[in-house]
């Protein structure tokens, strides 16, 4: 018994290790089905209400038109902010050389002998190299929308017709199963995009206003990128947070003030996505935060960076088709982070 339970994990484990690697292998064909999927279920309402008084396919271009017009908004937003920030490191390079040889100095001060070996091949333009490389990134996507939004396109007209089919099936449990563990996805992910947009309009507000009162210079570049990163979990309020403090060191050259920073702008990442966050969403989102790292670390693994944006959603859609299973809900329960409810009391005889 014991033999035959360790193949079966042993087994387990080289089945999940396969099945990464092929998404990883099919990450162009398949990355693009799941943002379609995604985009779907988030613009699904507003197609249903224009088809109400439109032609369905009038319908759903002008769905499409407007989804593009929102998705462009986000990406030029973030190429905007990173642009300016590429433009302000190759105007003050010296001061970014100046900064460094500070801190290997102060290093090898301390012992870190490396720090000089490092210094003799170091450039700041690596990091104008790195910032040109995000927003060439961003950039390339273009192709990887325009290939999802095709299958938007085709899905759109056919998601009443696979309803159909689907409640026609012989196996009427299964037909229920299927549709109501969509739909309960759909509403889940249309909960969890409006309250990450509104956390993400709210910190870049913040970020803006906290960069703008310290005195630091693209204030505004600073909340774009805070609002359009924070759009990624964890990865992009990092990114948010680090930048900032980076470049208050060059700007002003005093350590403190880029403390400062890095603590506030690291209290405001907290207050909107470990506090405001939680409870604006509430239970119906409910998802073990170390299971979110998971999965915006193994998607961003094996997609790039439309996996980091992508990983919670799927991670969502999976836990709800578990939860409305009868033999898998007590991975949801498990995976919920939330605590089992109380036993109800005995009532005194």
């Amino acid at each position: 018994m014991a033999g035959t339970r360790a193949t079966g994990i042993l087994i387990g484990i080289i089945a999940a290790i396969a099945l990464c690697a092929a998404l990883a292998a099919a990450q162009s064909v398949l990355a693009p089905v799941a943002f379609a999927l995604f985009v779907m279920a988030i613009v699904w309402p507003v197609q249903r209400r224009l088809q109400q008084h439109l032609p369905g396919l009038v319908a759903v271009l002008a769905t499409l038109l407007v989804t593009l017009a929102v998705a462009g908004s986000v990406l030029s937003t973030v190429v905007w902010g990173l642009g300016h920030v590429g433009q302000w490191v190759f105007a003050n390079l010296p001061r970014f050389q100046s900064v460094y040889e500070q801190g290997t100095d102060w290093l090898e001060g301390h012992g870190f002998v490396m720090a000089g070996l490092f210094a003799d091949t170091f450039d700041v333009r690596w990091m104008l190299r790195i910032i040109q490389d995000i927003s060439g990134r961003l950039n390339t996507l273009a192709s990887f929308l325009i290939i999802t939004f095709v299958y938007v396109l085709l899905g759109l007209l056919e998601v009443d017709v696979l309803r159909r089919q689907v409640e026609r099936l012989k196996r009427t449990d299964i037909a229920a199963y299927l549709v109501a563990a969509t739909a309960d996805s759909a509403r889940k992910l249309q909960v969890y995009m409006l309250v990450r947009t509104l956390m993400s309009i709210a910190t870049g507000l913040v970020v803006w206003a906290f960069t703008l009162v310290a005195g630091l210079e693209l204030a505004t570049a600073w909340g774009a990128i805070a609002f359009a990163m924070n759009y990624i979990p964890f990865i992009g309020p990092f990114v948010a947070t680090l930048l900032p403090t980076l470049f208050a060191v060059v700007q002003s050259g005093s350590w403190e003030l880029a403390a400062l920073v890095f603590i506030c702008l690291n209290v405001i990442q907290f207050l909107t996505g470990s506090y405001l966050e939680p409870r604006i969403a509430g239970k119906a989102l409910a998802v073990s935060p170390f299971m979110v790292l998971l999965a915006v670390f193994l998607w961003s693994y094996l997609w790039g960076l439309p996996g980091a944006f992508i990983g919670v959603p799927i991670l969502i859609v999976a836990l709800t088709f578990c939860a409305h299973s009868t033999t898998c809900r007590w991975v949801a329960d498990l995976m919920s982070g939330q605590p089992p409810p109380e036993p109800e009391a005995a009532p005194l005889a």
